[in-house]
């Protein structure tokens, strides 16, 4: 097996769930974002990029029987800033790991996001929903799962696209554009200002990181072809969401408030239906249970942090 991005906060779960499973597992990764020491020792590991025409020879090379790619670039705002470096790793860079899946027959699993159903219009959102995404880093997920439709139908690539939700859980990381349980663990954790921006009313789908690893191997180990969410089914707005947190940390910290965010979805959850029924898999971890083992692991040494910095809570679809 091959995961892209696998050291980073979702791919290093994902290694550690393939290597349980025994098999037998490579990681690449450039580790602009990712970390070495989260890359279980018993993955081999290369650092590379994947817009590297020598990355993809090197596939090639290794021929693997499937390909979890989650290599990307992860940040909303970047894509909005840095477009054509949204596309170039988004999708440039994906394309260069899909065209060595077809040449070796590699099944693809590939990791995207809420973010391309954009505004919902009706709720929960399933996979036949619309896709309408409102920022650059939507586009791009969504431009590649395009593409991996049409590697489907011409070249035979087998495939299957991971939806995730607001994906959460140790490891994640709290620099730039922090997805909100991480930005509210380490506020807490610090006694850090939190910034909850709006009236917290957002609602979110939150699921548990070791879930959508399982989701992964499930994919990797199944022959279905098609596009599936990867959620719990269930909404959390953001003020019970620092409730919750704020217990499991101990803590009688009040969050500030700032303005809400333009564009801001109010509410977003997403229809497991269909990874029930065609993969089998289901959220296993509920939200309070997960967001303890989330703090234990924050509130240990290795995730210290600047005590001065004032965290903002990101409330939209987390990237992957």
């Amino acid at each position: 097996m091959l995961v892209t991005g696998g050291a980073g906060f979702i791919g290093s779960h994902v290694v550690d769930a393939l290597i349980a499973r025994g098999h037998q597992v490579t990681v690449i990764d450039n580790l602009s974002s990712g970390d070495r020491q989260m890359v279980n020792t018993e993955a081999e590991f290369r650092e590379m990029d994947i817009r590297s025409e020598g990355t993809a020879q090197w596939v090639l090379h290794q021929r693997p029987d499937a390909i979890c790619h989650l290599a990307a670039q992860i940040s909303v705002s970047r894509s909005q800033d840095e477009p054509l470096l949204d596309l170039d790793v988004n999708v440039g860079g994906a394309l260069r790991i899909l065209e060595a899946a077809r040449a070796t027959g590699a099944r693809i699993i590939n990791a995207s996001s809420a973010a391309v159903y954009g505004p919902p219009v009706r709720l929960p959102i399933d996979e036949d929903h619309p896709t309408r995404p409102i920022n650059n880093y939507g586009v791009s997920k969504l431009a590649f799962e395009h593409y991996l439709e049409a590697y489907a139908a011409t070249y035979g690539v087998g495939f299957a696209v991971l939806r995730y939700a607001n994906v959460y859980g140790p490891r994640q990381n709290t620099a730039g554009e922090a997805g909100v349980v991480a930005a509210f663990c380490e506020g807490l954790k610090r006694d850090r200002p939190v910034v909850i921006h709006g009236d917290g009313g957002q609602t979110r789908d939150f699921v548990f990181v070791g879930d959508v690893a399982r989701a992964n191997v499930l994919a990797v180990e199944s022959p279905v072809v098609g596009r599936f969410n990867i959620s719990t089914g269930s909404e959390t707005d953001v003020n019970t969401l620092f409730q919750l947190l704020a217990k499991a940390f101990r803590s009688q910290s009040v969050p500030l408030r700032g303005p809400a965010r333009t564009g801001d979805i109010r509410r977003s959850v997403l229809d497991p239906g269909r990874a029930a029924r065609d993969l089998g898999w289901r959220a296993e971890v509920g939200l309070p249970a997960g967001l303890a083992i989330t703090a234990e692991w924050f509130g240990s040494p290795q995730t210290a942090g600047s005590p001065d910095e004032v965290v903002e809570a990101y409330s939209e679809p987390d990237s992957s």
